[in-house]
């Protein structure tokens, strides 16, 4: 048997990874050590992860000022948290002294952060107030916490490592036109899950992305979502529920401008597509689960899917939300975690059923891990050769050549 992988062995090749992209064959998924080796994941944080935008919560994680929530992605911990005056800040947790963490909770209520080091003492924007027994020629401004760029959209916070960041301009234009019609700027976090995977992070991703896997792998999700089936078979009813989402007053935006980071703008596509008939949402039976949301005064039978920047990816329905995060840990691992939204005056137990509301995506995510892990273990496989992407996995193709563009563009 011949193992058609090209060898990333030595460390002296500066282009050994270059080499590696233009081995790739078009039309075929990645080879083995895109998932394994050291040094493509370090690539893969240097110009896939710091370059992108991430959704890392909905505001109403920190609703009140001094709230804050530490976030952990890659190497990399981020102290999100709201001042005073409402605005929200994202900051990296390490003292500009020693390095030390100056947040050592997850979550809480705080008038600022002291490292327990040698307490200095920082705002809830990340600001030195205080740097104790230092020279008077000490310039506090110069030993700011890192901040890190913060968007806040239709309730949704955004985060970028870069030090000049993506132009988020069109994301905010289409994320007004889709989750700004289903009022998540409005909604709470009804429940948060994460599901820790052994895997890289791009299998998780590339599964998500196509549903060819829809009908063999989640029966649950497919007695209700017609995007398990090709798009030309769904045509006709994509249309209907065009028709019943305009005869509520409504127009949900859509649009692809999934682009690569050479134009300076972040990616974003905006898609629609029919539930079964008779179905209202995202449930076990397809029946209503919470108050409707934004503009909605009916169920139209459809659902809002949105990707955007490679590891951030949503789903709206009428009556409730989904953030799907995807998060690097190390080459051979990540974690999904699962946001469920719903109205912000809804109440569990009157208005909701937590256990309803959040069973079908805990069953498909519960599948979901069982099948990236047994992949994972596949192609670990020396003798792993790639096949042919289906015509059903458009969207995985569009993202394994949009991935190689982004690792081979310094």
């Amino acid at each position: 048997m011949q193992n058609t992988n090209v060898a990333l062995t030595d460390p002296a090749r500066p282009d050994r990874i270059d080499e590696l992209v233009a081995a790739h064959k078009p039309g075929y998924g990645l080879a083995r050590p895109f998932y394994h080796d050291q040094d493509v994941y370090a690539r893969d944080l240097e110009r896939v992860f710091f370059r992108h935008w991430h959704c890392i919560a909905h505001e109403s994680v920190i609703p009140n000022a001094g709230d804050f929530e530490l976030f952990k992605m890659a190497n990399e911990a981020v102290i999100l948290s709201r001042a005073a005056d409402g605005s929200v800040h994202a900051m990296l947790n390490v003292c500009r002294h020693r390095g030390a963490e100056v947040c050592t909770k997850p979550k809480g209520n705080t008038r600022g952060f002291v490292c327990p080091y040698h307490a200095w003492t920082y705002s809830l924007d990340g600001s030195l107030r205080a740097a104790r027994l230092m020279p008077k020629d000490f310039k506090r401004e110069e030993h700011n916490l890192r901040k890190l760029h913060v968007r806040v959209v239709e309730g949704l916070v955004f985060i970028s490592f870069a030090e000049t960041p993506l132009d988020f301009s069109e994301v905010e234009r289409l994320l007004h036109a889709t989750a700004g019609q289903y009022g998540w700027g409005s909604a709470k976090v009804a429940y948060r899950q994460s599901y820790p995977v052994d895997s890289n992070w791009k299998l998780a991703v590339e599964n998500y992305v196509e549903c060819y896997h829809c009908g063999p792998a989640h029966p649950e999700y497919s007695q209700t979502h017609a995007l398990e089936k090709p798009a030309h078979m769904i045509e006709e009813m994509n249309a209907e529920m065009e028709a019943r989402t305009s005869a509520l007053g409504i127009e949900v935006g859509s649009g692809n401008h999934w682009t690569n980071s050479e134009n300076g703008k972040e990616a974003i596509h905006a898609f629609r597509y029919a539930l079964y008939e008779g179905v209202q949402t995202g449930s076990e039976d397809g029946k209503a689960l919470a108050p409707l949301m934004g503009r909605f005064t009916d169920y139209d039978g459809g659902v809002t899917s949105i990707h955007l920047g490679g590891t951030t990816f949503l789903v709206c329905y009428p009556d409730h939300g989904m953030i799907y995060r995807f998060v690097p840990k190390t080459a051979d691992t990540c974690e999904m975690e699962l946001i469920w939204l719903v109205k912000g005056e809804a109440e569990e137990g009157k208005d909701y059923d937590l256990e309803k509301l959040t069973w079908l995506w805990k069953v498909t995510t519960d599948e979901d891990k069982a099948i990236i892990e047994h992949t994972s273990r596949g192609v670990r496989s020396n003798f792993f050769v790639p096949g042919p992407i289906a015509p059903m996995e458009y969207n995985e193709l569009r993202y394994i050549n949009w991935y190689l563009d982004e690792i081979s563009r310094a």
